[in-house]
């Protein structure tokens, strides 16, 4: 049974890199028909905030990203970790360090001078024959873990490959702090050995902690889990992944307009293909979605691209689902909407011409609160040529039936009797019924409107421009 996870730290929001890294282990799981786990490592006190636990389970509901088991809190699990630790400790892998950080640094400074790399020097490490310093009164000490002095760490990456680090590189890791409390890579190797992790799946700043982790998971006799580290995510100049190329919260991207399946589709496609498809299901990712797809080169963000799948996704929204989604976006700035017309038909007219529930909502706008036109806009395509052809179209719009066909036959009709090109009717007709010199087909757009108020609209305003 192949179980993943994933595990972030509550020190600020879900953010790109996360949520891909998340997409990437729940489509693993899904595929296999496995478990997915979620695990928040909170051991970081000074910056774990409840706040950022919220914002996590939030943007994995948003995303629809399911887990099968947790939220589970490494907080909650410190007895467990401390009887571990106990149990290296016994067993000769772990012992204390008395050394102040400041001991540490002076011996870190001093091997960089030497162009050495800096590291712990083991001198509160218990050997045979070793006789270790005087215990310094009043210092806790840290517990570090018996790193072995000979040999390699070598794993088959699923992603990078074969990986092979020399226990040379690794110095004693510190796994417990001062104050008794474990430090992140000990409580890691514990909950992916008590959750029987399988395949761990994250991004490539954790393969230094790998071998680490390897090496206590196997003193303790557990079963070592299938890494594979998924490349970072660059912005598009090349650069590492900040606010300013888009690696925000992704309740941002809801803010913002962007449909989760949208923001999935195009985090899927950050560093894994399938042949040449671009807008896919998550159920045909987690069909399609396999390890050795991945790219073991860094993906670049690229904010257009993701404009233009959200494009698409919108394109074949059901409109009932966006008109709900569209509504406090629009009430938020006009306040409550009239009942007509229904906003899920505004939502097929417009759907297809924006890239953002932000820019679906503005668009709407029109249909439920009139845009006095400018002056300036009046003047410009209400002039004595046209003035004419608008009187003709509201008397023949008080008579019709209000329907689509009809509309587009009124407004030829007086295209033909005046002479003008259909612009020349079109253009002032828009901006005094609607405000603007832009919307979709006029014939739709006026049947939503509706004839008594479009009627209303078109008789006050010849009313004063020809007073």
């Amino acid at each position: 049974m192949i179980r993943t996870r994933f595990a972030p730290s509550p020190t600020g929001y879900l953010h790109i890199g996360g949520a891909r890294t998340a997409l990437f282990s729940w489509a693993f799981a899904r595929h296999n028909a496995g478990t997915f786990i979620l695990r928040i490592e909170d051991t970081d006190l000074e910056r774990s905030t409840p706040e950022s636990v919220e914002a996590i389970l939030q943007g994995m509901s948003w995303l629809n990203l399911d887990y099968d088991e947790g939220p589970f809190y490494q907080m909650q699990r410190m007895p467990r970790y401390k009887e571990v630790l106990a149990q290296l400790l016994a067993s000769g892998h772990a012992y204390h360090c008395y050394a102040s950080k400041e001991e540490v640094e002076i011996m870190r400074e001093q091997q960089r001078a030497a162009g050495l790399k800096p590291r712990y020097d083991g001198r509160w490490r218990p050997e045979p024959g070793k006789t270790l310093p005087a215990i310094p009164s009043g210092v806790q000490p840290v517990v570090r873990f018996k790193n072995p002095v000979e040999g390699s760490v070598a794993w088959r990456d699923l992603v990078k490959g074969t990986i092979e680090i020399s226990n040379t590189e690794l110095d004693d890791l510190i796994i417990a702090r001062p104050d008794g409390t474990p430090t992140y890579n000990f409580c890691v190797v514990v909950d992916d050995w008590d959750m029987h992790i399988t395949h761990v799946i994250r991004g490539d700043d954790h393969v230094n902690n790998t071998p680490r982790q390897i090496n206590i998971l196997k003193v303790l006799g557990a079963t070592v889990p299938l890494y594979g580290h998924v490349p970072m995510i660059l912005g598009a100049d090349g650069e590492r992944l900040s606010k300013r190329h888009g690696a925000v919260s992704v309740m941002q991207y809801l803010e913002e307009g962007f449909l989760p399946e949208a923001l999935l589709n195009y985090l899927a496609r950050l560093g894994w293909a399938h042949g040449d498809e671009e807008v896919f299901s998550m159920t045909q990712f987690v069909e399609w979605f396999n390890l050795e797809a991945i790219s073991r080169s860094p993906a670049k963000f690229n904010p257009e691209k993701l404009l233009w799948i959200n494009q698409q996704y919108l394109k074949t929204a059901d409109n009932e689902r966006l008109a709900t989604l569209v509504r406090p976006f629009m009430e938020q700035q006009i306040g409550p909407l009239s009942a007509s017309p229904a906003l899920p038909e505004v939502m097929q007219l417009l759907k297809e011409r924006v890239s953002t529930l932000v820019e679906l909502a503005d668009a709407a706008h029109l249909f439920y609160r009139y845009i006095d036109p400018t002056a300036e806009l009046l003047e410009q395509h209400v002039t004595e040529e046209t003035l004419p052809a608008l009187q003709q179209l509201a008397e023949q719009f008080a008579r019709i039936e209000w329907t689509r066909e009809a509309i587009s036959a009124a407004i030829k009709s007086v295209v033909a009797d005046s002479g003008l090109k259909m612009p020349k009717i079109a253009m002032p007709l828009r901006v005094i019924v609607a405000g603007v010199p832009q919307t979709p087909g006029i014939d739709a757009t006026l049947a939503l409107i509706g004839q008594t108020t479009v009627v209303q609209r078109l008789q006050q305003q010849l009313a004063k421009l020809v007073n």
